[in-house]
């Protein structure tokens, strides 16, 4: 297992090329959740993610013989980066295998940094089988994105930054994938202060570590389906396994809609853009069991193409409760419409859409159906309308959105 010492190399050997992403005080998320939060930014690292670490570690190790052989590595995006700019820096030749579905702006940027980029597989496996014959035929070296020592290695410093700035948090939460970050992190801070707690978060879709751990060994899951495409890893690394059997404290999972509203507040309140996977650990913060603790959330990546950004800011607004959709189902005769328009007038609710149906109900022969979205100031500001409403003889429905 690596040492405390192993940590601290890695981190002096990556210095000219990681990014200082200190950690931010956020005042809004402490608020929302009762407990001192801070952010580790890691989307603001070089090559937009915590990759970079591992993979340069890993790569500034191979002796003068690999180097010339090239790397490989197989990646959903972020560690696609990681190993292109790496080897870039290094002047050593890269190929990189992702899913066919994987972000435009991931292999853009991976192709910017010279690698060889080829498209394979609906998911990370099936990226990964594709490298592992590639290298063998090629004879290039593999770069693991988690199941690799030199690589974890390189995540753990990110752990040992976390206590040079806050060496009394309470507890670490950490994004989980294939388990890399997690291992190295958990493995440093542990051997420094075994009493904070590590916490992994998975995306319910994808808790492959989760489920390794209720069955106490590595098995792969028959299915991934998460927005969070960084963490849609169907078989955690059987190394990390073992460090999270050793250290991890425990594993919560969050839905695809938990990370709505967490994405919005870091976009309004922040002004930071974070990936799906890289909120997890924002999302688990209304998870911990604790209460009143001192906790440090790590942002993974900030690879996110701009359709995905401007869905999930109007799920957020949903979620929020800025965006409020209903129906009402009103007399079919003059001016009843006008009387909804001067209601939502009067409570400075700003209508965004308007359907006025009068043939879509026949159960409902003599009324007239009205959906109404409106931009509102969150949930207090709904329940007035929904009031107010029913007051002037108007009950009205929520409708859930669909973007």
């Amino acid at each position: 297992m690596l040492r405390l010492y192993n940590f601290i190399e890695a981190r002096e050997r990556m210095r000219t090329v990681t990014n200082d992403t200190k950690i931010i005080y956020s005042e809004v998320f402490s608020e929302e959740t009762g407990h001192e939060v801070y952010i580790k930014p890691e989307n603001l690292q070089r090559t937009g993610s915590f990759k970079l670490r591992g993979a340069y570690n890993k790569i500034m190790k191979l002796s003068d013989e690999e180097k010339k052989r090239g790397v490989i590595a197989s990646s959903a995006g972020n560690h696609a980066q990681g190993v292109a700019y790496a080897a870039q820096q290094l002047g050593i030749k890269s190929v990189i295998v992702m899913p066919k579905d994987a972000p435009l702006i991931k292999v853009d940027a991976t192709k910017n940094y010279g690698a060889e980029v080829v498209l394979h597989g609906d998911v990370y496996d099936d990226a990964y089988n594709k490298a592992c014959e590639l290298q063998e035929k090629e004879g290039y070296v593999f770069v693991h994105p988690f199941d690799d020592k030199d690589v974890i290695e390189g995540q753990g410093s990110i752990g040992l930054e976390i206590l040079d700035e806050i060496n009394d948090v309470d507890i670490i939460l950490v994004p989980i994938g294939g388990g890399g970050l997690i291992s190295g992190i958990a493995s440093a801070v542990k051997q420094m202060n075994p009493n904070i707690k590590i916490v992994g978060v998975e995306p319910e879709g994808a808790a492959s570590a989760l489920a390794a751990l209720n069955c106490g060994d590595v098995l792969e899951l028959s299915d991934c389906n998460t927005i969070a495409d960084g963490t849609a890893v169907k078989r955690i690394g059987n190394l990390p396994f073992k460090y999270i059997r050793q250290y991890v404290d425990e594993i919560v999972t969050v839905s695809d809609y938990d990370l709505m509203e967490p994405f919005f507040i870091l976009v309004e309140r922040h002004k930071l853009i974070v990936e799906n996977s890289g909120i997890l650990s924002l999302a688990a913060l209304k998870k911990l069991k604790e209460k009143n603790k001192k906790v440090v959330s790590i942002l993974s990546g900030g690879n996110i193409d701009v359709r995905t950004i401007s869905s999930m800011i109007n799920k957020g607004l949903v979620a929020r409760g800025r965006i409020f959709k209903f129906v009402v189902y009103l007399p079919d005769k003059p001016g009843q419409l006008v009387q909804v328009a001067e209601i939502l007038a009067e409570l400075n609710a700003n209508v965004v859409r308007l359907d006025h149906d009068q043939f879509v109900n026949l159960d409902r022969f003599h009324d007239v159906e009205l959906q109404v979205t409106v931009e509102t100031n969150g949930e207090e500001h709904i329940q007035r309308i929904t009031e107010t409403m029913l007051e002037r003889g108007f009950k009205i429905t929520r409708l859930n959105i669909n973007f």
